[in-house]
């Protein structure tokens, strides 16, 4: 586990509130600087806008629903975050695994989430056609149909900005470059900063 940022005290004394970001190698900056990468860039986007929050990163490179699963229970007690950015699914689409298992497990995680107290912000994700029509399609429509149900908030696909452009890639043509990574934020922000002003 990657914690960018711990929680900090403020000039008060209090322990300012915390953004989990809790997704696989998209978010955990593979193949980059961990600075260059978007959750570390929204850290700094969240000084400049004078919001209070920290971003700890609990991202790891390769995980599925069913380990992010298995872990968010001791990330939510540890960091008690006011909002998770929930960026799971890709890896379990890569490697075809079962769509109810991933429903499940995304559905169970955005519950835990805000059970514990946290708004949800759901990064989607998108398959490319060569998995087949019925897979990719019922992959790609996922998330909204969990996010609708569990009223959480939806982020459609986390690459949208960069998904068209080979440039935006590492050679591997599955991770995006640092160059890549603001554009990524920005589309990010859009969903997130409704989410971090009072309830």
């Amino acid at each position: 586990m990657l914690c960018l940022i711990a929680g900090t005290a403020n000039a008060a004394g209090n322990i300012s509130p915390t953004i989990l970001v809790f997704g696989d190698s998209l978010s955990a900056g593979y193949g980059i600087a961990i600075q260059q990468s978007w959750p570390a860039l929204l850290q700094a986007r969240l000084q400049q806008e004078h919001f209070p929050q920290t971003v700890v990163n609990a991202s790891i490179s390769g995980e599925t629903t069913a380990g992010g699963r298995s872990r968010l229970p001791d990330a939510l007690k540890q960091h008690r975050p006011q909002i998770v950015i929930l960026a799971l699914g890709a890896n379990d689409g890569l490697r075809g695994l079962p769509l109810d298992a991933m429903r499940a497990n995304l559905e169970a995680m955005v519950r835990a989430s805000r059970a514990a107290g946290a708004r949800v912000l759901l990064a989607g994700m998108q398959l490319p056609p060569n998995y087949g029509p019925d897979f990719t399609r019922n992959f790609n429509g996922m998330f909204a149909t969990v996010a609708k149900q569990e009223k959480a908030a939806l982020l459609p696909f986390l690459l949208e900005p960069v998904a068209l452009d080979d440039a935006a890639f590492q050679s591997d043509r599955l991770h995006p470059t640092a160059a890549a990574q603001p554009k990524i934020l920005d589309h990010v922000w859009r969903s997130l900063e409704p989410l971090l002003k009072p309830r």
